[in-house]
């Protein structure tokens, strides 16, 4: 096996610009493509630098909005973003001390899960 990455993963939302506005806007990913084809937008993001990709697609067969949990986020300050997020209308749980590290958690618009998680 020659994997070396894992290149796109695709969260299923109910509404593409309010998805974007909240990946873009209050995360701060940079948008890699928006772009139509015909009924379809592709609506590709990704933290700067990042290899791997997310998708927010408004039609994922077999997903709903909101069914992906424990999308992991690494932050180099995780108690600036959870401020900054909280600054930003953005409900946030923690940060907390675990047993296999430091992560506060949140959700998108659609009530997909996220995990910021400390280095």
């Amino acid at each position: 096996m020659n994997i070396t990455h894992v290149r796109l993963l695709t969260v299923p939302v109910s509404d593409q610009d309010a998805a974007k506005e909240f990946y873009a806007g209050k995360l701060g990913f940079e948008v890699v493509m928006d772009r139509s084809m015909g009924p379809v937008r592709w609506l590709q993001l990704a933290p700067k630098g990042a290899e791997t990709n997310v998708v927010l697609a408004d039609h994922v067969p077999g997903a709903a909005p909101g069914s992906v949990h424990g999308l992991m986020l690494e932050t180099s300050d995780l108690d600036a973003d959870c401020e900054h997020l909280r600054g930003a209308g953005v409900e946030v749980e923690g940060p907390q001390d675990l047993p296999w590290g430091r992560q506060a958690t949140l959700t998108d618009p659609d009530g997909n899960g996220i995990v910021l998680a400390a280095r």
